[in-house]
């Protein structure tokens, strides 16, 4: 291993450290102007219909799981956190949920699915692990299985410890505790080719706020 890897998995641990003190507040960090472009990313989920067996990754506290439940026959909700994984077997209608903790970075799906979800993980995802993530995402799906997400490029001037060019970011608790994590920017168009660089056909689009979407399957199948 190298030691860029080494400081990768030390950040990446860092990231998930955050996430899981974060559980009970997490709801609580609305991003400004968010509200009715929220409800943009609730029509673009609606408009896509997740139906059949659909795996969540990163389900958080269960934020996008119910929407999902509307249209999906099953759904299987996978968190690297335990106490976002307790929050979100909490919301309701969830019983039937599957929720399975495990580390996205190092996650093999043990089975396949006619949609994968992720909802605010791309942009913790860095840049030398994206291509490794997108062939586990392709594992994950039937032939013709079709993928969503939704995302923010969101980062406040204090997280920008180390310049805009970095995608490394510091964030605090609210008891003043800080965390590293990783936040990538991600623009739609930009977005959009390096995923067909990979194979994939994915529209991307930008809400009127500050969040986007995307939507597609493998261009080869």
């Amino acid at each position: 291993m190298t030691p860029r890897d080494e400081a990768s998995d030390d950040l990446l641990a860092e990231q998930r450290a955050y996430y899981d003190a974060l559980a009970a507040h997490y709801l609580d960090g609305a991003i400004p102007g968010s509200e009715q472009a929220g409800d943009e990313l609730v029509a673009a989920i609606d408009a896509f219909a997740p139906a059949g067996d659909v795996l969540e990754l990163a389900c958080g506290p269960g934020t996008w799981t119910p929407h999902l439940l509307r249209h999906a026959s099953t759904v299987t909700a996978v968190d690297s956190s335990p106490r976002m994984l307790e929050l979100a077997a909490s919301v309701p209608g969830t019983t039937a949920v599957r929720f399975q903790r495990d580390d996205l970075f190092t996650w093999r799906p043990d089975r396949r699915y006619d949609v994968v979800f992720f909802g605010f993980w791309l942009s913790h995802v860095p840049r030398e692990r994206f291509a490794d993530f997108w062939s586990r995402v392709a594992d994950a799906l039937v032939p013709g299985g079709r993928v969503l997400f939704v995302d923010d490029a969101y980062r406040t001037p204090d997280e920008l410890v180390q310049g805009e060019e970095s995608t490394t970011i510091r964030r605090r608790l609210r008891d003043g505790t800080a965390y590293r994590a990783v936040k990538v920017p991600h623009e739609p168009a930009a977005l959009s080719r390096q995923l067909a660089d990979l194979g994939w056909d994915v529209r991307v689009e930008q809400t009127n706020g500050p969040f986007y979407w995307g939507a597609g399957r493998r261009a080869d199948r």
